[in-house]
């Protein structure tokens, strides 16, 4: 599917989808993505998309890793 560059920022927002709730074909309610983001930031880590139209995109999550007094 991919997610076309002047979109990539937005998909983080709530709510928010790339395509018309009439006409989608996906489904969701567009939280997910911006679930994952606010985890992600409280958690001191970020996350990035790679994507391109018509191929698809990834996701990475990246969380720091610190020692532990167990």
């Amino acid at each position: 599917m991919g997610i076309p560059e002047g979109s990539q920022e937005t998909v983080f927002e709530k709510f928010k989808q790339l395509e018309h709730f009439l006409t989608r074909e996906q489904g969701g309610t567009g939280l997910g993505l911006a679930l994952v983001k606010q985890l992600v930031d409280r958690m001191g880590g970020r996350i990035t998309l790679a994507s391109e139209v018509d191929i698809g995109s990834t996701f990475t999550v990246f969380l720091p890793i610190g020692a532990t007094n167990d």
